[in-house]
């Protein structure tokens, strides 16, 4: 070991502690198991699970010589298709109340900065609200949702929960929606989100609505109810080419920001910490993006079979968790099924000591290579056994395949993907069938 330089001298503090957001935690360890030779079945992480359309690529590769920074804003090109994608969906929308960033996640968390204070999220609701509005400093007020309406806090119970918290001294500005929602993958009613608007009104908050999954509503041609119709002073709404078009990697995200005095002041704002964040997003993304958003009739067709798939992969995961005596909401949206193993209760404390959903999460990962998802981890109660599953990478190990799944009319019956749903039955058979050996279901 070599001997320490007479000149250092030790820190005195430790750098703030920042955990590992709890999606890409679950798809590492994940990937761990894979590396230890362990049989592993990936459900923890959020990703589409399928190829990027060559027209896509076709477009990045065309603007890959675009290297100078362009405006904090994002391209005149992009901001207006951007525009066109919301108007076509009943939100007129001027390209200067658009604003660009490298992904939705950065957007949102220049949105929490620029409002300050505190924001109302739903029990349960994705995990970067929460873990965001602690970064800048603010709480996350949990308030649950109405049942089977995952992503929009209860507006009955909002009110209540907003007096409690700025009775503590806390200042609430803003309240998160997510329609269609992650982790439950249901929609919400457009009256439960009138009501919404309504409260936030009363409540003098700003509504973000996240609406990144509104393309892929399993129902063809069921609407979105986005706050943005019903209180289209107050609200923000965010998207991205993450998951419609399984850009992930891509990182490219937009915001469209309410008109009138206030929106355009939180443009400022939201443009001011974006200015020393990331400057401007990549243009040969900001390119490619624009051509998404203008929907050409191939992509238009892309993301149809795309909502196809996840609807048929995740009905069936759904079919397999109540097989199996959970209960379990039939998904409605994006591809996420966020079962309840409740009514197994009693046997999972008995045979395996699970008593949290963090305890069934982490007995599925290190006996069964199954990565999922706690609850807990959505802000849900630890008791809750709920858990959030992504089937979506169960659609192939590689494009031949992926595009398999996609072209299919039956993609569940392919042979990969009965594969892993039968894995998933063996699982859910043996958690509650046999008693604790202390080893594995044989690979």
């Amino acid at each position: 070991m070599p001997a320490l330089n007479p000149t250092t001298r030790p820190l005195k503090f430790a750098p703030r502690p920042v955990p590992l957001s709890a999606t890409l935690a679950v798809n590492e360890a994940v990937a761990r198991k894979k590396r230890q030779g362990v049989r592993v079945l990936p459900l923890g992480f959020g990703e589409a699970g399928i190829p990027i359309h060559p027209a896509l690529t076709r477009e990045l590769e065309a603007a890959s010589g675009r290297g100078a920074y362009g405006p904090v804003a994002g391209s005149a090109a992009l901001r207006a298709a951007a525009a066109g994608y919301w108007s076509r969906r009943g939100l007129p929308t001027d390209p200067s109340a658009v604003v660009a960033g490298p992904g939705s996640k950065p957007l949102l968390f220049a949105l929490l900065a620029a409002l300050g204070g505190d924001v109302v999220v739903a029990a349960p609701s994705w995990v970067s609200y929460a873990a965001q509005a602690s970064l800048t400093g603010a709480e996350a007020v949990r308030v649950p949702t109405v049942a089977g309406e995952g992503g929009v806090p209860d507006p009955d119970l909002l009110p209540d929960a907003v007096a409690r918290a700025r009775a503590r001294g806390r200042t609430v500005r803003a309240v998160i929606v997510t329609l269609p929602d992650n982790p439950t993958g249901t929609l919400a009613s457009e009256e439960t989100v009138r009501r919404l608007c309504s409260a936030a009104r009363e409540l003098d908050l700003v509504v973000v609505s996240d609406e990144i999954y509104r393309d892929l509503v399993h129902a063809s041609g069921r609407a979105v109810p986005s706050p943005a119709r019903f209180a289209p002073e107050r609200t923000v709404v965010t998207t991205a080419l993450s998951k419609s078009l399984a850009a992930g990697g891509w990182r490219l995200g937009v915001a469209r920001l309410p008109d009138g005095p206030f929106g355009r002041a939180l443009r400022d704002s939201v443009l001011g910490v974006a200015s020393e964040i990331w400057s401007s997003a990549p243009a040969p993304m900001q390119h490619a993006a624009a051509y998404a958003f203008a929907e050409p009739p191939e992509l238009v067709e892309h993301v149809d079979r795309s909502r196809r798939l996840h609807a048929a992969v995740t009905g069936a995961v759904a079919d397999r968790f109540a097989a199996a005596g959970a209960r379990v909401a039939r998904p409605e949206a994006a591809f996420y099924v966020y079962p309840d193993l409740g009514p197994l209760r009693g046997e999972l404390a008995e045979r395996h000591g699970v008593r949290t959903s963090a305890d069934l999460t982490g007995l599925l990962l290190e006996r069964y290579g199954v990565g999922v998802l706690p609850g807990s981890a959505f802000g849900d109660e630890a008791e809750a056994l709920r858990m959030r599953v992504a089937p979506s990478l169960l659609y192939g190990e590689d494009d031949e395949q992926r595009l398999a799944a996609l072209a299919s009319p039956a993609p569940a019956a392919l042979p990969w993907i009965a594969a892993g749903l039968d894995r998933l039955s063996e699982v859910l058979a043996d958690l509650a069938e046999t008693a604790d050996r202390g080893e594995a279901v044989p690979a």
